[in-house]
Order: structure tokens, then sequence, then C-alpha cells
């Protein structure tokens, strides 16, 4: 017998955009870098956000913009906020169907990739730790 998931869906979407967004804002050392290029325009974020992860995972056709111009945009951003957004990341991808949370963090790697070399002019590559945390190890 094959286990079999229901297909990924914008609610879920809509709730995991919600919920990794509450840490990041939380978060000690992202916060204040999302907090500065949002500021008092979250609730917009958040449905662009949803917006944007429907169409890379369900390829709606609901978000349109320039995701790496935005983000190039920011300022303070080091190497370490790409760990804690990833580890994040992980975490709350970690309750989706494995091919799902996979999918999620493939993604993810992907895109802060781009975004890493785009910041520092290095390739970086995203490793898990045995202790939850997300690492970037560059070349």
């Amino acid at each position: 017998m094959t286990d079999t998931h229901p297909p990924l869906t914008r609610a879920q979407l809509h709730d995991l955009v919600h919920a990794f967004y509450a840490d990041v804002r939380a978060d000690t050392a992202l916060g204040p870098v999302f907090d500065a290029a949002i500021g008092e325009h979250w609730a917009h974020h958040l449905e662009r956000m949803v917006d944007f992860w429907s169409h890379v995972m369900l390829d709606t056709r609901g978000f349109s913009g320039n995701v790496y111009g935005k983000h190039m945009a920011l300022e303070g951003v080091e190497p370490a906020h790409f760990e804690r957004w990833m580890t994040h990341w992980h975490h709350h991808t970690g309750h989706f169907a494995p091919d799902d949370r996979q999918r999620l963090r493939q993604a993810a790697q992907t895109i802060g990739r781009s975004l890493f070399l785009g910041f520092f002019n290095r390739s970086a590559k995203f490793i898990n730790g045995d202790d939850g945390r997300v690492v970037v190890a560059t070349s």
C-alpha cells in the first residue's frame, strides 16, 4: 500500500507563511532587518508572500514582482541572517508531507543561494546541523 498525502493547498501555505514570519519578526537578528524594510505594511507583505509561495509551489499566477531586486535593496544583511531564516523555514516546514517538505526546502535553498551570491559575491550551501539549525557553508 502506498502512503499518499492530500495535495498541498493555498490554506496550508497561508498558515506556513504567517507562522514563519511571526517567528522571523520575533527573531532578534532578523526582526529589525525585516521591520526596517516592511515597516507597518506587514499585512500586505504576508499576503504577497502567500501569493509568492502559492506561485512557487502550486504554479498559481497571482504573484508578480522582482524578488531579487527587492532583497538586494535591504540594508544590514549578514550571512548569519540566512542561517536564521533557513532554520526557521526548516522548523516550520517540518510537519509537511515528505515530498512537499522537500520541495518547500529546496525552493527556499535555491532562492537563498541566489540572494547570498548577490549580497556577498560567493556561493553558499545550506547544511542541516544535528541541533536543528541550518548553517551556511561558503566557497
